[in-house]
């Protein structure tokens, strides 16, 4: 996935929930009111408030009458899906609207752990043991209420089969009993709330703590994992908390076919990540988006994958100053093979521990080396950047650092010598055309989708197009000092960050020609796709371009969206990842 796509498809997540009208500032469960035995939640706070969708960039570009575009296609790509249902199943545009607007309030989706699992366990006691589902969902149905239950309604009449409904009471409150062949649901709606599990101790812990009343079991907050997390939980519009511990628990012994899945989490030692948790914040213009992995870095243990990190990725040396993008990953490779060996030896039965050494001798062959001899050939470091302001992917270009020139080519050509097309040199550097697709006949050999790769003293450096590759090498050799990373922008982008990181991304939206961007994916659309022929023998059709491609107004992006950059990094806490769109 490039750049664009990344921050697509974060851009779109984001808009989708901040795309209604209404405000509401609190879950209407908060993790203080949740208890110890939480594992997972997800919350949503609800919209932004006006002035604040008024202000954040990301808001306003949802509410822009410019992307009205955008979000109609939402709606038609629903509603397209709808049809694909029997005919009184489907949804009308009205229907799809006035659901939309559900997300207008806030609701909290989580999973509450087995308390009886240990005591079960710990009598021994088979006829104890029963599939537990812990899930639990609660909405704030303020001025939604009539809507929730039409929705509600809609979703149950739409079911293959009927479910069988009947109404008993919890924790002093009506509730629906929900029986399918597939499990069972309780559902209430009293109040303010509606909710949801699958457990009645569920949800009779849940109505209990809105409610307000007092529980003897300690909340959430009270747990280690939680106060080590807390850093970046308590606020923002979305927020979610993992235990990752309690995975261990849940997982089972063996899954269908034999597959051992408890040794392969132990493998993994998912035990040494305490908790994954994140959040999404709106301040003023800036969206921030948190994300971390929180638990031991000690080797041996999941985080051996990434690097230590350092202060400047190498790489940031060959970004020209009008790149438009930049975006670089340190990975630590010996501790990714480590870990997969682990894994591998995790699963496999008894007596066949040794095919993991078939495996080295395997790769001994193929590469003349041993494949630690391979990796130590590179870094671990990978990067991309993109200089075409309509972000033509023929321009995308691709870094692999290297630590051994000669070794690094010679693996590349034991591993694609019947894909090398055409290879020469150019004082210093090797110039390789390699292709990613091909066929063998009669005729001859037919190769297509050409990469081109330039392999220098640190680095290969990868393109669709040679000139693109060369542009590049070009700019490196000329402008030592002042590409990328003494702009300004770029500068005050990396000092929101800390000092040693191993991940790094950077988008300026403002050296995106807009509507160059949209003319280049209109063309990409409309081409017709020569390599597979239509059932009846001719070319196949051309792809139709979207209509929001068409319709929508590109300089809407140009009002809203300026700058993103993100970073991550590990320390003793952890692994984090931090990342501003403005």
């Amino acid at each position: 996935m490039n750049v664009m796509q990344k921050h697509y498809w974060l851009l779109t997540a984001s808009i989708f929930f901040l795309g209604a009208n209404a405000a509401c500032a609190q879950a209407p469960l908060e993790p203080a009111q949740m208890p110890a035995n939480t594992t997972f939640y997800f919350v949503w706070r609800g919209q932004p408030n006006a002035e604040l969708k008024k202000t954040n960039s990301i808001a306003a570009l949802w509410d822009d009458p410019g992307f009205a575009p955008v979000r109609s296609s939402v709606i038609n790509a629903i509603l397209k899906n709808s049809e694909e249902k029997p005919t009184e199943n489907r949804l009308t545009r009205q229907q799809i609207e006035e659901y939309a607007s559900l997300l207008e309030n806030a609701f909290v989706l989580g999973y509450l752990s087995d308390p009886q699992k240990k005591r079960a366990e710990a009598s021994d006691d088979s006829s104890a043991a029963k599939t537990w589902n812990g899930m639990f969902f609660v909405y704030d149905r303020t001025g939604k209420e009539a809507i929730l239950s039409k929705a509600v309604l809609s979703l149950r009449s739409s079911e293959k089969e009927t479910p069988q409904v009947s109404q008993i009471t919890i924790a002093g409150v009506p509730v629906l009993k929900v029986q399918r062949k597939t499990g069972v649901t309780y559902w209430m709606e009293h109040g303010k709330y509606a909710a949801s599990a699958n457990e009645p101790a569920v949800l009779e812990e849940i109505l209990s703590r809105l409610a307000g009343k007092a529980s003897s079991s300690a909340a959430l907050t009270d747990s280690p994992a939680y106060k080590e997390a807390h850093s970046v939980l308590g606020s923002g519009q979305v927020e979610f908390f993992l235990r990752v511990p309690d995975l261990k628990n849940v997982a089972p012994e063996s899954a269908a076919g034999g597959f051992q899945v408890r040794p392969m989490v132990e493998a993994l030692k998912l035990d040494s990540i305490h908790s994954f948790c994140g959040r999404v914040l709106m301040e003023a213009a800036k969206t921030r988006v948190q994300a971390v992995a929180l638990g031991d870095t000690a080797p041996g243990s999941l985080f051996d994958i990434w690097d230590k990190g350092s202060a400047a990725p190498a790489s940031l040396n060959f970004v020209p100053a009008d790149a438009v993008s930049y975006s670089n990953t340190q990975i630590n490779l010996n501790g990714l093979y480590d870990l997969a060996k682990r894994v591998a030896a995790s699963i496999l039965p008894p007596g066949q521990q040794g095919n993991i050494n078939m495996l080295e001798m395997m790769a001994q062959a193929k590469l003349g080396q041993s494949l630690t001899s391979a990796l130590a050939l590179f870094t671990g470091e990978f990067a991309s950047l993109q200089t075409s302001p309509s972000l033509d992917n023929n321009k995308q270009i691709y870094l692999i650092g290297i630590r051994d020139k000669p070794g690094a080519v010679k693996l590349i050509h034991t591993l694609f010598s019947d894909k090398i097309n055409s290879e020469h040199a150019e004082g210093d550097i090797a110039f390789m055309k390699i292709s990613t697709g091909g066929s063998s006949s009669a005729a001859g050999t037919a190769q297509w989708d050409f990469y081109h790769v330039a392999a220098t003293s640190d680095y290969l450096v990868i393109a669709p197009r040679l000139e693109a590759v060369r542009e590049l090498l070009a700019k490196h050799s000329q402008g030592a000092g002042a590409g990328l990373a003494t702009a300004p922008g770029f500068q005050a982008a990396r000092a929101q960050f800390p000092a040693t990181i191993n991940g790094l991304g950077y988008f300026d939206f403002r050296k995106v020609d807009w509507q160059a961007f949209k003319a280049r994916l209109i063309a990409e659309a409309n081409k017709t796709p020569t390599a597979k022929p239509s059932p009846n023998g001719g070319k196949s059709a051309a792809t139709p371009t979207p209509s929001w491609m068409l319709d929508v107004n590109p300089e809407v992006f140009a009002r809203h969206l300026h700058v993103a950059s993100s970073a991550s990094w590990k320390d003793a806490q952890g692994l984090h990842f931090d990342e501003w769109i403005e």
